[in-house]
């Protein structure tokens, strides 16, 4: 997740993508570091079948340079565009 001026990234797991991406557009936890920076783009994920595997990775991209995860998200998203614009997130009762 990125915010809008892509100054500030996060790097997070979850076992369901959309419901915690709209967890962060919407502040749903006011203390976040996504809610507190504004961290509201998806603008890079990859998936993984097993979560210790998912674990690992999160915990070895957030030890790494801004440059490296900054590379990473160019690499398929150069425009640091919001991959979850479009996604219908009031499917999982969080919506008013």
């Amino acid at each position: 997740m990125s915010n809008e001026t892509n100054t500030t990234i996060y790097v997070g797991v979850t076992n369901n993508l959309e419901r915690r991406v709209f967890e962060h557009k919407n502040s749903i936890n006011q203390n976040s570091f996504t809610s507190k920076y504004r961290c509201y783009k998806l603008v890079w994920f990859e998936e993984h079948n097993d979560i210790n595997e998912a674990i690992a990775k999160e915990k070895k991209i957030k030890n790494w340079k801004r440059e490296w995860k900054v590379n990473t998200i160019e690499i398929l998203n150069p425009n640091w565009l919001d991959l979850a614009i479009d996604w219908k997130t009031y499917e999982y009762g969080f919506a008013n």
